[in-house]
């Protein structure tokens, strides 16, 4: 059967995916930093295969994939870079800590996922790189503005990374939420005022399980961008066609 590797899946939009693929028979492995989520995902659905996973270090992330791959043959069908923190605050009174963090997980941790998954998805035909970006990166945000260009930097790299390594038939794609209803939605940046927090872990795992089984189209025009939400999706093509002031202006009003 098709396996699925999801980093930060005990809990929030993780987990969620986890449970839609695991409804469709999917080898499921779950892995995380939070142990006592963890727990309770055991035992809860002790099929899936879970474990201890802090995506800063590379030797982690050598061993968590050795393991998981033990149990499909040393094929992974889906590495889905979940994983991400968010500290809300001006640039100006967040600690260094805290930008350091946002940057290591949200950055560094993404890319070393893809790299120590790379042997993996070139072992399995069709397989898929997915990487949660958000709608933060369709135009920099005040007062989250680390969070925000690490998600660009995750823009950045599904795309460079979908042409490198179209020579091995893997697709690389990401999934860009709104603010969806999990942790990191519990802040008081002014933009989940403005627009709602209306997107729920469902939907953005239902928007994962599409990505992964791609149409022709899809395929034909090489898409790398799945918008989760009509709000996403409004504000994402808007900032395709309207004039950048006109971007910068709507992005003002909805973030300070």
């Amino acid at each position: 059967m098709p396996s699925i590797f999801i980093t930060g899946g005990a809990a929030g939009i993780g987990l969620a995916t986890a449970e839609r693929f695991g409804r469709e028979g999917w080898t499921v492995g779950v892995y995380d930093v939070d142990t006592a989520a963890l727990a309770e995902v055991q035992a809860t659905h002790p099929d899936w295969i879970t474990g201890e996973l802090d995506v800063r270090d590379p030797d982690q992330w050598v061993r968590a994939l050795e393991e998981f791959t033990s149990h499909t043959g040393g094929t992974l069908d889906v590495l889905d870079n979940n994983a991400g923190v968010l500290v809300a605050g001006e640039l100006g009174e967040i600690s260094p800590a805290a930008v350091k963090t946002q940057i290591d997980i949200d950055v560094l941790g993404v890319t070393l996922g893809a790299q120590a998954a790379l042997p993996y998805l070139k072992a399995t035909p069709g397989a898929h790189l997915v990487n949660i970006a958000s709608a933060s990166a369709i135009y920099g945000q005040p007062g989250i503005a680390t969070y925000s260009a690490s998600k660009f930097y995750v823009g950045g790299l599904t795309e460079a990374l979908e042409l490198e390594w179209e020579k091995y038939d893997i697709r690389v794609v990401g999934i860009w939420p709104l603010w969806a209803k999990t942790a990191l939605a519990e802040t008081d940046a002014k933009s989940t005022q403005t627009l709602g927090v209306r997107i729920t872990p469902e939907q953005v795992a239902d928007k994962v399980w599409e990505s992964v089984h791609p149409t022709a189209n899809d395929r034909r025009l090489h898409r790398t961008s799945y918008s989760v939400g009509l709000q996403t999706t409004v504000l994402a093509n808007a900032a395709k066609f309207a004039p950048n002031f006109a971007t910068r202006l709507v992005n003002k009003f909805l973030a300070q």
